[in-house]
């Protein structure tokens, strides 16, 4: 089996209607830190469509000990600063947090 990309991440993050423009916003000039990741293929970011819920950060790996090195990674907290940073803040405030996050992660069945 062509072993290029065989482990697949996608984080399913719902964002209530006010935070959606900062959300694209922060994936609009991301600091680009996973794509230096040794293992790294390539990601994509999915918006929702109208009626549509989540949005899907779908990421690429060649094995999932090298997306375990990234989640585990400080360039993974800089790259996610900004969005932990709304997070505290509407912690902070009282708030409800503006965008909710869950991984599922999935092995390259077929091509």
């Amino acid at each position: 089996m062509n072993t290029a990309h065989n482990f697949v991440a996608i984080n399913y993050i719902d964002c209530s209607e006010d935070y959606k423009p900062r959300f694209e916003e922060l994936f609009g000039n991301r600091a680009h830190a996973i794509d230096l990741m040794p293992g790294f293929k390539s990601m994509q970011v999915l918006k929702p469509k109208d009626g549509e819920s989540s949005y899907l950060i779908v990421s690429f790996w060649e094995t999932e000990e090298h997306f375990k090195t990234w989640t585990g990674s400080p360039a993974f907290l800089e790259g996610h600063k900004r969005g932990f940073a709304d997070l505290a803040k509407a912690k902070a405030e009282g708030k409800d947090a503006p965008m909710k996050s869950s991984f599922k992660t999935y092995n390259v069945l077929a091509r």
